[in-house]
């Protein structure tokens, strides 16, 4: 069994796509609500909440919560990739990064963009 801490990697993007118009992404965005537990920092203070993903890319998630985050606030993000995104079974992650923009959405909510900056693998004993 590994006894040392987990190397720590960066995910290629899962696919390139065609650039077209004002189109900028360069990874595969994937439309699909995954669970989330989400926990941020702004300032002194601390959140963490549990929502779900609107679309996921190698570069960042878009989810929702329910009250704004600050721009540039560091985000940590767990998530399971699904078997339509790893074609070798479910994998759990922990994304860090953090809030790129924000924007108001139906019934109070928010809708939050998160550039991943890193990728952590975990085991099934290392959500916290």
């Amino acid at each position: 069994m590994f006894a040392g801490p987990l190397p720590r990697y960066t995910l290629a993007s899962v696919r390139r796509t065609v650039l077209t118009g004002s189109e900028r992404r360069t990874t595969q965005r994937f439309t699909m609500r995954l669970p989330l537990t989400v926990r941020w920092t702004s300032g002194a203070a601390v959140g963490e909440t549990s929502t779900e993903s609107r679309d996921v890319s190698s570069r960042g998630v878009y989810f929702y919560l329910s009250k704004d985050v600050k721009e540039g606030s560091p985000v940590e993000i767990l998530l399971t990739l699904p078997n339509e995104i790893t074609m070798a079974g479910p994998v759990r992650v922990r994304c860090l990064g953090r809030v790129q923009r924000t924007e108001p959405r139906e019934e109070g909510a928010v809708g939050v963009v998160a550039a991943i900056e890193r990728y952590e693998f975990l085991r099934g004993d290392e959500d916290r």
